[in-house]
């Protein structure tokens, strides 16, 4: 008979395997005291956990519905009491806790540790806002401290790349996990600062426990984060994590990508603030331009109003003008006395004897000359002239008529 005849598939065996853990009192209704580790809650509100002591750890899964009756936020570090049964996952085959409810025991040992050390240092002034540094707006270079294997450091590298990239990165390499990291980390700092080489410092790492992170609450760390003459980003896991570094540094980054971000500047965002730049510029200068070349063209017009030349053109307009008008006025006087002369003539011509004897009159002068208007001025005998129009005849009175007044 073939052994194998008898083979069954893995989801058999680990439905088996539940089905018996399942079966047993004990697993279906235990309480478990430990620390809480690698907390993590997704958007669905399942709470997912580790629970562990000095010598082991068990997986734990807390869902919504139990966990809306906590009446505390676990977090890791935290000393808790579980309620609940033991079973099995059947898709991975891991075994795990399912938490009907969790009572907390009070923080561990490590979170007491980080509270006591926090409180020390913050009354030190280590973690004052007034002794923090600004971060370059656009760093030529960047110093990271950090695993040269790890996630963060190639997400780093990605986003700096991606957003500007006229910086250069210079890489630290540090353990960040475990006891030998807070030495190195702290190295990484100080090498910086002595070589005077970057413009600014990201220390960090991924995400996890609060022992994978505990190297960033080392006090030398911390301190020589804080004495950093060259401006620190700490960019310490998730951005949940808080870190003493986090406190220490100049600016805290809610994750290594983050840390980046912050770092340098969009270049596209700075070439669209170049363009708007140089397009205000070019506005300006042209309207500066349009206004210098209007006061030149008032200027000219000012000075060509006030130059000699113009002065003289304008008086020679004027005496034009001048003459223009003592013409009209000559011209008219000419002719009022035109007229004037015309009326008077007509006048002295009616008047004029010559024009009445030319109408078959004549006149009559004595020996003299003299004009004879009445009889009573000559006597039989004298000589006398007989004028007419067109000549004279000599005569001589005989004879003398006189004619009788009337009175009307």
């Amino acid at each position: 008979m073939n052994i194998f005849d008898n083979s069954i598939s893995v989801s058999e065996l680990n439905g088996y395997i539940k089905t018996m853990m399942e079966s047993d009192d004990f697993l279906a209704s235990v309480a478990i005291r430990g620390e809480i580790s690698n907390f993590k809650s997704n958007v669905s509100g399942h709470l997912y956990f580790s629970v562990k002591d000095e010598g082991a750890a068990v997986s734990a899964v807390m869902f919504k519905t139990a966990a809306s009756r906590l009446t505390f936020r676990p977090c890791d570090g935290m000393k808790v009491t579980l309620y609940g049964r033991v079973s099995v996952y059947e898709k991975t085959g891991q075994y795990q806790i399912y938490v009907q409810t969790m009572t907390s025991d009070g923080a561990g040992e490590l979170a007491r540790a980080y509270e006591m050390l926090k409180r020390r240092l913050d009354s030190e002034g280590l973690f004052a806002e007034g002794r923090k540094k600004p971060i370059p707006s656009m760093p030529k270079r960047i110093g990271i401290v950090t695993s040269p294997t790890g996630a963060a450091l190639r997400d780093m590298i990605n986003v700096t790349g991606r957003r500007y990239p006229l910086a250069d990165i210079v890489l630290f390499p540090s353990s960040v996990q475990g006891a030998e990291a807070p030495p190195q980390l702290c190295m990484g700092i100080e090498f910086f600062n002595a070589m005077k080489n970057v413009d600014v410092i990201i220390i960090g790492r991924g995400g996890g426990s609060i022992e994978d992170l505990w190297a960033f609450n080392d006090e030398a760390l911390v301190r020589a984060v804080a004495a950093s003459e060259i401006p620190v980003i700490s960019a310490v896991g998730h951005q949940t994590d808080f870190t003493l570094c986090d406190f220490a540094a100049d600016l805290r980054a809610p994750t290594p990508s983050a840390a980046a971000e912050i770092a340098v500047p969009d270049i596209s965002a700075l070439r669209s603030a170049v363009s708007q730049i140089e397009a205000k510029t070019a506005n300006s200068m042209q309207m500066y331009l349009k206004r210098r070349f209007d006061n030149v063209s008032l200027l000219e017009r000012v000075i060509s109003l006030n130059s000699p030349t113009s002065r003289l053109e304008n008086s020679k307009l004027g005496l034009i003008h001048l003459g223009t008008r003592i013409e009209n006025s000559m011209l008219g006087a000419m002719s009022a006395s035109r007229g004037r002369l015309a009326e008077l003539s007509a006048k002295l011509e009616g008047m004029n004897p010559l024009s009445v004897l030319s109408r078959g009159y004549s006149a009559i002068r004595d020996g003299d000359g003299k004009m004879i208007h009445s009889i009573s001025q000559i006597n039989v005998g004298d000589s006398i002239s007989v004028v007419m129009s067109d000549g004279e005849a000599k005569a001589t009175v005989n004879e003398l008529s006189f004619k009788e007044r009337q009175d009307i």
